[in-house]
């Protein structure tokens, strides 16, 4: 008889050991929690000292429109890297499984959320009685507000169906409201408005979800040839996506504040403060995509590049999370 029993059965004085990816996804969540704080805390912040009123909600709806880009931005990111993908392999392709019926769910859920403050008026509803859903009908805010909450209805059932890549049909319907939302008939040439918000929102979507579902792509090929081509391959449509969105943000930013009043307005007013900060994020995104180009072309190993741009994905989450801001605090007057 012995005292000692066998290796196998012997406790882990540690405990037991986390699941791997247990601490990515804390990481993950945190990263999440500390970005809705931008939305919701964002407008006081954005408004103090500038003599301007804070609208009602403001940071309910800011939150509510950041998850509504970042819900746009997962499924059509999915869909640009599978090209991508396809593009770069012979064989077919290994794909991460897909976040798109969640991302669609989250969408639907802010999309809802936002036509119950068009349906009260553009007030925060304090119950359900208060919500006149018919009135969605009878005014052009409400009735974009019901094209994104059934397009993102029917993206959902697109993503679940045998052909996910119709999910890109509703998936514009929603960025095509959002043009026409941001741009009332009665500014000064709306059309121009919301086509210039349709170029921006489009590139911004499939930069931020691209770069996302090609770096998950990345961690389930085996290859480091193909996925240093596959990053090599949307590094530099990201670079035609980055001069569109720097095109279609400069042209949208004079039109909302003219040249000579733009200076002051940056620091004066909320929108200007809102808009700086979003300036200065996406120049530190194009840093850290010009680093990862570099590493892509001069590193012995290539895939380092992934480093810096997972720094990127970080940095572009919270540039939705002020986009989000920048559409719920007051526009700037035109001087």
């Amino acid at each position: 008889m012995t005292l000692i029993r066998p290796t196998s059965e012997v406790a882990d004085p540690i405990g037991p050991r986390p699941r791997p990816g247990t601490g990515r996804a804390v990481v993950v969540l945190v990263l999440v929690a500390l970005g809705a704080l931008i939305p919701l805390l964002g407008p006081s912040a954005a408004l103090h000292g500038s003599g301007e009123a804070a609208p009602p909600g403001a940071g309910g709806v800011a939150l509510l429109r950041a998850v509504l880009f970042a819900a746009l931005s997962v499924p059509l990111g999915e869909l640009f890297a599978r090209r991508l993908a396809d593009a770069v392999s012979v064989a077919s392709p290994t794909a991460p499984r897909s976040w798109a019926p969640y991302a669609a769910g989250a969408g639907f859920l802010a999309a809802l959320g936002l036509a119950s403050v068009v349906a009260t008026g553009n007030l925060v509803p304090d119950s359900v009685a208060a919500i006149d859903i018919g009135s969605l009908y009878e005014s052009r805010a409400g009735k974009l507000a019901l094209v994104e909450v059934n397009a993102f209805l029917v993206a959902g059932l697109c993503a679940l169906s045998r052909r996910p890549a119709t999910q890109v049909w509703p998936l514009a319907a929603v960025v095509v409201a959002e043009a026409l939302r941001a741009h009332p008939p009665t500014e000064t040439s709306p059309l121009l408005g919301s086509g210039l918000t349709l170029v921006h929102l489009t590139c911004a979507a499939l930069w931020t979800g691209g770069l996302l579902s090609v770096l998950r792509t990345l961690r389930l090929w085996r290859s480091a040839e193909m996925g240093a081509a596959l990053l090599g391959l949307y590094a530099r449509l990201a670079a035609v996506l980055l001069a569109a969105l720097t095109a279609s943000g400069l042209t949208s930013s004079l039109r909302r504040m003219p040249a000579d009043t733009i200076l002051d307005q940056l620091t004066t007013t909320a929108y200007g403060r809102t808009l700086l900060a979003k300036v200065l994020l996406v120049a530190v995104v194009a840093l850290l995509a010009l680093w990862a180009r570099i590493r892509l072309a001069r590193a012995t190993d290539p895939l380092t590049a992934c480093a810096p741009a997972r720094a990127e994905v970080v940095a572009l989450g919270l540039v939705v999370a002020v986009s989000g801001l920048l559409t719920a605090v007051p526009l700037p007057i035109r001087w």
